[in-house]
């Protein structure tokens, strides 16, 4: 009679954690995603004049609760944020401009951490020679980044956006 007893139970032990597994299973979180991050381009004037800078932007809108890393990461194993633009022939392109970095505490780092969030704009400025022969052309910029949250960091993404220029006419005004 123990024995039935005994085995009965084994039996309904059984039964009870297979059952149970997947409702354990299930529960366990599923990976994140990398968050949506918004990647733009314009300029600061409607029509640039030939031979005159003009302040060209590319923004990332980071959405809340995540970061990027700065173009300067205060670690080497951090994937930097960059900014390469490409310009047309005899367009000139300055150097990007980057925001200033916030310094964070992050879990999986014992230094502090330099990122980005939320709205991001990198500014360079761009000159069309005054001998351009077309009213207007583009640039190409490559936004390199890596996104993370205060727990993980996602794979490395590269976004291009192109910013038209619109040129202004000779004797063109405003």
């Amino acid at each position: 009679m123990k024995s039935i007893t005994f085995r009965r139970f084994t039996q309904f032990l059984l039964i009870t954690s297979v059952l149970s597994f997947p409702a354990t299973f299930a529960a366990t979180p599923s990976p994140q995603s990398a968050p949506n991050i918004g990647v733009s381009g314009s300029l600061s004037v409607d029509k640039v004049q030939r031979g005159r800078p003009a302040q060209a932007v590319v923004v990332m809108d980071i959405p809340s609760g995540f970061h990027v890393h700065s173009n300067r990461p205060l670690e080497k194993f951090l994937i930097a944020t960059q900014l390469q633009v490409e310009s047309p022939k005899g367009v000139r392109v300055g150097p990007v401009v980057y925001p200033r970095a916030l310094l964070r505490n992050l879990k999986f780092s014992k230094s502090r951490v330099a990122v980005y969030e939320g709205r991001t704009p990198m500014r360079f400025n761009v000159t069309v020679p005054v001998n351009f022969g077309f009213d207007s052309t583009e640039v190409k910029a490559r936004l390199r980044y890596q996104s993370c949250n205060d727990e993980v960091c996602f794979p490395p993404q590269t976004r291009e956006v192109k910013i038209p220029i619109k040129i202004r006419g000779k004797g063109e005004k405003g």
